[in-house]
């Protein structure tokens, strides 16, 4: 067995001790916390999400390592949410959650499993994986909704339209990626009930706007700046598609926008 095969097989363990664990020891206290794990979980499995596709046109390690990482964290953020003491979701929410979450994690396996096995994906696996990455999706959306609503933390608006901007960038991005990777996209084009990219990124334009207004100053102006100035580059690619465009380019300015939205998400909450 060569050195990729191993590494590969080593990935997919830890992956399996994944499903395994439905919730750690960490314990984390506070409605604001509790909120950003919520958060933190969604766009985690977009971000994996993002990375399968990719790894189904490339079948590389380096995809596979981005794969693992995201639903790491997204494991991470379940943890948390499980272990804290903030009462702000019941324990049987918490576990409708985690429900999705293993099934999410089985059908990443198993979509893996058939591009290694097979050298491409199984079109029904990969549907059945895009619809519950939505299902769970929904359902962490819902339940952070309650939780704003139920818990005593007040939450700033434009927090809020950049952690909901974050959200729509990674489902974008992964929606993206399905075209510009995979053999078979004529015939996938993601999960059956999404709305199409385009939508989106004009529910996104919204949603930065928000963001931005009141007349940013200092650091937080240079970011969503530059952010903005990114999204500029790319905006036409998520309106229009075209099979010219550049996917590796749109993939990476799209996650400089997520890790620019994380960094002004920080600020804002450092200075409120």
């Amino acid at each position: 067995m060569n050195d990729t095969s191993l590494r590969i097989r080593s990935l997919l363990v830890a992956l399996l001790l994944l499903s395994l664990t439905s919730f750690g020891t960490r314990a984390q206290d506070g409605g604001a916390g509790f909120l950003s794990d919520l958060h933190q979980f969604r766009v985690s499995n977009y971000i994996a999400l993002d990375a399968y596709y990719r790894f189904s046109g490339t079948g590389n390690t380096e995809a596979l390592n981005e794969i693992v990482a995201g639903v790491n964290a997204a494991n991470d953020a379940m943890n948390r949410l499980a272990d804290s003491t903030s009462g702000v979701l019941s324990a049987e929410q918490i576990e409708a959650l985690n429900v999705e979450f293993d099934k999410f994690k089985a059908l990443m396996r198993d979509n893996i499993n058939d591009v290694r096995n097979q050298g491409y994906p199984d079109l029904r696996l990969v549907s059945n994986m895009a619809n519950q990455a939505l299902t769970m999706n929904n359902m962490a959306s819902e339940l952070y909704q309650f939780a704003r609503e139920s818990s005593q933390t007040s939450t700033d608006p434009k927090v809020e339209a950049a952690r909901s901007a974050t959200v729509k960038m990674a489902q974008m991005m992964a929606k993206y990626s399905v075209r510009t990777n995979s053999s078979v996209a004529q015939t996938f084009q993601g999960s059956d009930t999404e709305v199409p990219l385009d939508e989106q990124a004009r529910e996104f334009d919204e949603l930065l706007r928000a963001v931005m207004r009141g007349n940013p100053q200092g650091d937080l102006k240079k970011i969503l700046e530059n952010v903005s100035s990114k999204w500029q580059f790319i905006r036409g690619s998520y309106i229009n598609y075209n099979e010219n465009n550049v996917g590796f380019v749109i993939d990476r300015y799209s996650k400089g926008i997520l890790e620019g939205l994380g960094n002004a998400i920080k600020l804002m909450q450092s200075n409120a």
